[in-house]
């Protein structure tokens, strides 16, 4: 079976694994501050914070910005479910807002008409890795004072009008997934240019001690270190940091990144070039100002629960994303009518697109979806 996703690691990331596990520092530490420092210099940004997954990024970077009860925050309603429950988790209401079927990112106008004297913040989620309209966001952000979280889970490494997804707006929360671009295992990250922010992340992450472990033990040689027990607690806080194993993964793979992410675009334009012809088939598409991530490849059919079925059989492990979240019993609640999310949704079908897949392999998807009718 091929997969629709499998992480790109080998033994570069095991040897990386190896140091650290040796060193006897396995939590969070130097690995970790020293993955945060690339970060933030690759993404051309002030400041990033490890956590242990995109979830915990975004509700963090939420609690930071006093998101609670009575406030609204806009989401996509095509999106992993937890660009949601993280403003449920502040006590705040999302807002679903409906897609632009091409681009399968938050439709601009529908995006306008929700904003209420409630509205506090906007999630903008790239779908697929493909940015969203964030010119047009911000000045919407602007004109109405509020913030703007980018949802960068399936964008790392992507560029919108030649900046870095993760340097434009407030914060921007990244998720290191076993089966994303740049893998920790797990793990995310936030990024920003504002260092109270940082510093109160930072804080969060660690329960609300204002000195995590590390920051207190100065190891000075191998035979002689110090550590001071001493901290403070003056807020309240959570258990979500990175560790230093995940580090030194992330470490290695951002060093792959950027050339992963061509792998995968050479990929997307074979699928887009083989597909075109297809009268039955809608290929996605690229702004000729973005650069995607490509962590998903979608195609929108009629006859989508089919093709998936076909392409079982014939070996090859498809996916769906996503089902619209206001759908979902639990936000069920929300009321919504949201008609182009609510169509599209039942065509995607997300075939297998990462930098490992072989020529045969890729071969096989482009067979087996043109042998469908």
């Amino acid at each position: 079976m091929i997969p629709v996703f499998r992480p790109s690691v080998g033994k570069e990331e095991l040897e990386a694994v190896k140091k650290v596990m040796l060193s006897g520092w396995l939590g969070l530490g130097p690995k970790t501050a020293e993955f945060e420092e690339e970060f933030a210099r690759f993404m051309g940004v002030k400041y990033a914070v490890g956590m242990n997954s995109a979830t915990a990024a975004l509700h963090l970077a939420l609690f930071v910005l006093n998101i609670k009860k009575g406030d609204e925050v806009l989401v996509p309603t095509i999106t992993f479910v937890s660009t949601a429950h993280v403003v449920r988790y502040c006590g705040a209401t999302p807002v679903f807002v409906d897609i632009n079927r091409k681009t399968m990112n938050m439709d601009i106008n529908d995006l306008k008409r929700k904003i209420t004297k409630r509205t506090k913040t906007i999630i903008a989620v790239h779908y697929a890795g493909h940015p969203c309209e964030m010119d047009e966001i911000h000045k919407i952000a602007k004109e109405n004072k509020i913030f703007v979280i980018e949802d960068a889970a399936h964008a790392c490494g992507a560029k919108y009008k030649g900046k870095r997804v993760g340097s434009m707006s407030d914060m921007t929360c990244f998720s290191f997934h076993a089966v994303k671009n740049l893998t920790t295992g797990e793990g995310g990250m936030v990024t920003t240019d504002n260092k109270e922010w940082h510093d109160s992340l930072k804080k969060l992450r660690w329960l609300g001690i204002n000195k995590d472990t590390w920051v207190r033990s100065k190891r000075k040689g191998a035979e002689k270190a110090s550590y001071a027990w001493q901290y403070s607690v003056e807020n309240l806080g959570f258990k979500c940091h990175m560790h230093d194993i995940s580090a030194a993964i992330g470490l290695v793979q951002l060093k792959k990144l950027d050339r992963g992410n061509k792998k995968r675009h050479e990929i997307f334009v074979k699928y887009n070039e083989a597909f075109k012809d297809l009268d039955w088939v809608e290929v996605p598409i690229e702004k000729d100002y973005v650069e995607s991530s490509h962590h998903i490849y979608a195609l929108k059919v009629e006859k989508r629960d089919k093709l998936v079925h076909f392409l079982k059989e014939n070996g090859i492990g498809p996916g769906v994303h996503y089902f619209p979240v206001h759908l979902f019993p639990y936000y069920s609640g929300s009321n919504v009518k949201l008609p182009a999310a609510e169509s599209t949704w039942k065509k995607l079908v997300s075939l297998p697109i990462y930098p490992t897949l072989s020529k045969k392999q890729i071969d096989h998807v482009i067979k087996t979806v043109r042998l469908f009718v």
